[in-house]
């Protein structure tokens, strides 16, 4: 997977991590499925920076799920090493999206992912439209009022 930049109306949202004993496997680097919680993490701080927590999703009695990961790992990071997490949505489609995620440590990739989200209703399990409202304010990145 090669680096992609952001489209510009689809600007990133970065976050940082540090990576704690408690991140760290048997080989003394951080575990990979550390790394991708740290996907799934960023994905969440992104979207609740915009003003989408748990609770706006529950409200409209849908939220996202994930189809399928590709994680390419680019370097280790060790104990107490913080990375620099940046994700945006490289592309939408009716029911789902393409996030892009990076991590990078001193300016030097650690991580590039591709996460396939869909947007399924909650009470029936089954993919649902992805509503203007959440698309809009992915797309724009104003935060919600």
């Amino acid at each position: 997977m090669r680096a992609l930049e952001p489209q510009p109306d689809l600007m990133p949202f970065s976050h940082l991590i540090t990576a704690q004993v408690e991140d760290i496997d048997d080989l003394g680097h951080v575990g990979n499925q550390i790394y991708l919680r740290w996907v799934l993490e960023i994905a969440v701080a992104h979207s609740e920076a915009l003003g989408w927590a748990w609770a706006d999703y529950q409200r409209v009695g849908a939220g996202w799920v994930v189809r399928r990961h590709e994680l390419d790992y680019m370097a280790q990071v060790l104990v107490g090493e913080t990375v620099v997490g940046t994700t945006w949505i490289e592309s939408w489609k009716g029911v789902s999206c393409v996030r892009r995620t990076e991590l990078h440590r001193a300016g030097a990739p650690v991580l590039r992912a591709a996460t396939t989200w869909v947007f399924i209703d909650f009470a029936t399990g089954k993919p649902r439209k992805i509503p203007d409202e959440i698309r809009a304010i992915f797309v724009g990145q104003a935060p919600r009022a």
